[in-house]
């Protein structure tokens, strides 16, 4: 018998083999600045659980939460070049890079987080995203977001007057530093998992934070002064690199998507339902609680104004739609 006779079925059982093996299967990276306990990651599991299974076992995502690889600028640099597959990211990164998305930060834009949630849900909020492609190297697949941004301090606080010269903590992206300058008060970069220490020992005297974050790491022992203010929402992206994208089948596209989109809606569900209760919370507790609304703040959002105007052409859109949606 000749060799090639005897090679024949071999070959013929391995390229069987192959063809049975699914041809698309990928293992898909995905990133993240929150920890495992913050509803941000607890949707990305839940998103990779679901992809797996509708894949019949495919596709695999893991989940990076806590940077660990990388702050928000790392892990879009590695989304770029097509070394991390995907990413939930602040939009605050994301303005960083795109100032038209800074808009999203308008301070009062809206007014409270159903407002918030209804804007990110606009057509308006969504014509942002076919800006990603070019400028950014990223695919936009939507929104999530936390709680509104209240400011929390060591010293009692009952508007602009009493944060200036005070070291403020702030996610590092111009919108909110451009804000908080205009208040007088000195905005202080940190990451989140710092803060805590940070306010302990003195090395900052306020932070911008939502009530999840406040109540999550228990921020409320170190600053005991609470501002509720409103002053802005903080949306969340999720992003696809470009790069893996392009390589992706339509199936797998339509797959991704949608699930994505799915966990996505059901963050800014989680935070609208739970804002009211988590106030409750902190006004339960031991701490001094002030209120202040637009008119306080009338001054910085002029100041403001008259530089995000000019940088951020998305504006005037997403403010008639923002008015669109408080007149309903």
């Amino acid at each position: 018998m000749s060799i090639k006779r005897l090679l024949t079925p071999v070959m013929t059982g391995a390229l069987a083999l192959a063809m049975a093996l699914p041809a698309q299967a990928r293992d898909f990276r995905l990133g993240l600045i929150t920890p495992p306990s913050h509803k941000w990651t607890q949707a990305a599991v839940a998103f990779a659980d679901e992809v797996k299974e509708q894949s019949g076992g495919e596709h695999n995502i893991s989940i990076f939460p806590a940077q660990q690889l990388g702050n928000e600028a790392q892990m879009v640099q590695q989304l770029q070049t097509g070394a991390l597959d995907m990413a939930f990211l602040t939009i605050a990164e994301i303005s960083n890079r795109v100032p038209d998305f800074g808009a999203l930060y308008a301070p009062y834009l809206v007014d409270n987080i159903d407002q918030a949630a209804a804007l990110l849900r606009s057509d308006a909020a969504n014509d942002l995203l076919n800006q990603l492609p070019a400028e950014a190297g990223l695919v936009g697949v939507g929104y999530g977001m936390a709680g509104m941004r209240q400011v929390m301090s060591r010293s009692p606080a009952k508007g602009p007057d009493d944060l200036v010269g005070k070291k403020l903590r702030i996610t590092p992206f111009e919108p909110l530093r451009d804000f908080y300058m205009a208040t007088g008060a000195a905005p202080t970069p940190l990451p989140l998992p710092a803060v805590y220490d940070a306010l302990a020992n003195g090395q900052i005297d306020a932070i911008d934070m939502d009530f999840d974050s406040i109540l999550i790491f228990k921020f409320y022992e170190r600053a005991d002064n609470l501002l509720i203010s409103n002053h802005m929402m903080f949306p969340m992206v999720g992003v696809v690199s470009g790069r893996v994208w392009k390589d992706l089948s339509k199936e797998d596209r339509q797959l991704l998507q949608a699930s994505m989109r799915k966990h996505l809606d059901g963050v800014i569900d989680h935070f609208q339902q739970q804002e009211s209760q988590q106030e409750q919370q902190l006004r339960a507790l031991d701490i001094t609680i002030e209120e202040a609304g637009r008119e306080t703040f009338a001054a910085a959002i002029d100041d403001w104004e008259k530089i995000w105007s000019a940088k951020a052409k998305s504006l005037p859109n997403l403010r008639q739609a923002a008015a669109d949606i408080k007149s309903n």
